[in-house]
């Protein structure tokens, strides 16, 4: 912790008291929550950065959208826009942003929206002709204004929510209690061989209600690169001179599964808007290498560098255990509203 977040440590009192006082508010319906009358699974995390709500999502639209009519409802972080968007065939990523617009392009039969105002993103989407059966909120479990029916809560490993603090000394947007909220806990991000001790130990340091289940992922990278028209395996091009791209929020293990030590990497701010600048040394810097950069990076990106040099690497979550579990937990909740919701 640097010094100066040390010394603005009577402002993360202030926050915390804050945040506290609002959930306080929204907890004894002082403050008004709104529910609607259909399945609406929120994902997010208390702390500021990433802890893999992408790929979590995306584990959500695979799981229900062979079943059910899929709608996300993210706020479109740094979009160029405003209000209400529903993406179509004219949107890009400045219109609604980069995960939001990689969701559209990756998953044909959704709908995809942007609405910094949930509640009335929502309403908008229900006044479709074409209306959702299920929302999935991306990154909403500070947004109290809406009642989900199911809360899934992501934490990373190596830095859990019970061991930090908020906001400006930590980087929590609210206390840990907040936690109480989700009935899903997700520690994200973890190795792939994480012991059942290791994953008991976590479980005591984030105080997991007997209400709740948790579960542990890691982040599971595809064996091809892609370009606008051709994929190449991974173990091809591990060889390759190459150019690393990456404008997320912890890129080293995206660097370290790629990387051989002639290449160069660059890293950027998470969502980053690439500038002449920023285009110009990725160029200057490939000359005729490839050029690979994220999945969510690559939507920015292309139509700014060749066709022929750019690719992007696809994540996904994977379960160390219990997917089984977890997707029956979903689906169950999915059915039930569905079917209350048909009843009444």
């Amino acid at each position: 912790m640097n010094l100066l977040r040390k010394l603005l440590f009577p402002f993360a009192i202030l926050y915390g008291l804050i945040t506290s006082i609002r959930n306080f508010l929204f907890d004894k319906g002082i403050l008004k929550s709104y529910s609607f009358d259909l399945p609406i699974i929120a994902v997010g995390n208390l702390s500021v950065g990433g802890t893999g709500k992408t790929p979590q999502i995306e584990y959500l639209i695979r799981l229900l959208s062979d079943k059910y009519k899929i709608a996300t409802l993210s706020r479109g972080y740094k979009r160029q826009s405003n209000g209400f968007v529903l993406a179509d065939a004219t949107s890009d990523a400045t219109i609604l942003g980069d995960e939001p617009f990689q969701f559209f392009q990756k998953f044909a039969t959704i709908q995809v929206a942007v609405d910094a105002d949930r509640k009335n993103g929502i309403e908008r989407l229900l006044g479709q002709q074409e209306k959702p059966e299920v929302i999935l909120l991306d990154d909403a479990f500070q947004h109290r204004k809406v009642k989900a029916g199911f809360y899934i809560l992501l934490t990373s490993y190596g830095d859990l929510y019970s061991n930090d603090i908020v906001l400006p000394t930590g980087n929590l947007r609210e206390s840990s209690s907040g936690a109480k909220r989700a009935n899903v806990v997700i520690v994200t991000k973890c190795p792939s061989n994480l012991s059942l001790d290791e994953q008991n130990e976590i479980k005591n340091k984030l105080k997991i209600a007997e209400n709740q289940q948790l579960y542990f992922t890691y982040i599971d990278y595809d064996e091809y690169i892609y370009s606008e028209n051709k994929k190449i395996k991974v173990d091809e091009i591990k060889s390759f001179d190459k150019v690393l791209v990456a404008g997320i929020a912890k890129p080293e293990p995206f660097f370290a599964y790629l990387q051989n030590a002639n290449d160069a990497s660059l890293s950027f701010p998470d969502h980053h808007n690439f500038t002449d600048k920023d285009i110009l040394e990725i160029k200057n810097l490939a000359q005729n290498n490839i050029i690979i950069t994220t999945e969510k990076d690559y939507v920015r990106l292309k139509g700014s560098l060749p066709n022929e040099q750019l690719f992007y690497l696809p994540i996904k979550s994977s379960f160390i255990s219990g997917s089984e579990n977890f997707d029956k937990t979903i689906l169950n909740y999915v059915e039930r509203s569905t079917t209350n919701r048909k009843l009444y």
